[in-house]
């Protein structure tokens, strides 16, 4: 008689050893499963490339050609751009107009971190004639530079007739960036802040035409652009070690802006505030201000020159608005 094979019971320890088993060899396939399906997100996700700007514009109302492809772009897009343009007609226009009459404007843009100042200064100069707008960007005070009155190399840049000059960061360095940094003493901080509106009272009256913008960015948005700055190849030049300090001296920055706005705020030469946590508007309506100051030969309606009071605001608004809200600076937009 054959012997029937019979299987042993399995014992309580290796039941659990083989349901841990089985558990696990669930969890491997599992993470695997998960490890195919982020690889092949990955695979199908393909970095974002912008269009140049006013490209949408210009082939809005392009025939449909075998040779050209469709894409979405933003109903908001084709608004900035198809307004943008406009604005740059009239610029142009002005332009002549400051030629012609033998006009001198000087803007100055001032403001936080990648607040967008370049960026705007770039909109406004990009279709004008070279011969007569100048952008002027200082480098650090050479040494012999130091040993001059302070205003002397930034007067050495003031438009001659017919021209206009815009500065990228100005005199208003000692006001905030150079007292937060230690870059200066308070002694030098103080006589500035009592000499600057001696200085812009003269250049008024000798006929100069004085803008003064100051670019506000609410923290998280500059947060937001430095991280952009960081990523992007093309971008990494606007980083400096002031730049990543910007953060940490969030504060010392507002009360010096506070201070500033409060010394050289006048009637000759008031300040304008720039909201630019969305830097398209914020540019629209900055040229949209510059073009509303200035009498020009063929220019548009008032009303579409009138810039948005949520966007520009003038500086005793401003400090209104700070004297409020000084000891809450998460309400403050920068």
């Amino acid at each position: 008689m054959a012997k029937e094979n019979k299987k042993k019971p399995k014992s309580k320890t290796s039941k659990v050893k083989e349901t841990q088993n089985i558990s696990a060899k669930e969890n491997n396939s599992s993470k695997e499963k998960n490890e195919l399906d982020n690889d092949s997100k990955k695979k199908r996700k393909k970095p974002t490339k912008k269009l140049s700007e006013h490209t949408s514009f210009k082939n809005k109302d392009k025939k449909k050609k075998k040779s050209r492809q469709a894409i979405w772009v933003k109903k908001f897009t084709l608004n900035y751009e198809a307004e943008l343009h406009k604005l740059q007609i009239e610029l142009l226009k002005m332009q002549k107009h400051v030629r012609k009459q033998g006009l001198r404007l000087l803007l100055l843009f001032e403001g936080r971190d990648a607040a967008g100042k370049g960026g705007t200064i770039k909109r406004i100069i990009e279709h004008l004639n070279p011969r007569g707008t100048r952008v002027v960007a200082l480098l650090t005070p050479s040494d012999t530079e130091r040993t001059q009155w302070y205003f002397q190399r930034y007067i050495q840049q003031f438009p001659s007739a017919g021209e206009i000059v815009l500065f990228d960061r100005s005199w208003y360095n000692r006001a905030m960036v150079e007292p937060v940094m230690g870059f200066c003493t308070d002694e030098q901080n103080k006589r500035f802040l009592k000499d600057v509106p001696l200085l812009e009272e003269m250049i008024v009256k000798d006929g100069i035409m004085l803008f003064k913008f100051f670019f506000s960015v609410s923290k998280e948005e500059q947060l937001r652009r430095f991280d952009s700055r960081e990523t992007d190849p093309l971008k990494q030049y606007k980083i400096s070690p002031v730049d990543r300090m910007a953060q940490e001296m969030w504060d010392d920055y507002t009360v010096r802006k506070f201070q500033m706005l409060n010394e050289t705020n006048r009637t000759l030469s008031p300040w304008s505030i720039i909201r630019s946590d969305n830097k398209k508007m914020a540019r629209l309506n900055c040229i949209k201000h510059i073009l509303s100051k200035v009498d020009y030969e063929g220019k548009i309606a008032k009303k579409e020159l009138r810039p948005d009071p949520n966007i520009v605001v003038s500086g005793i608004d401003e400090i209104r608005f700070m004297e409020e809200h000084l000891l809450a600076p998460v309400e403050l937009p920068g």
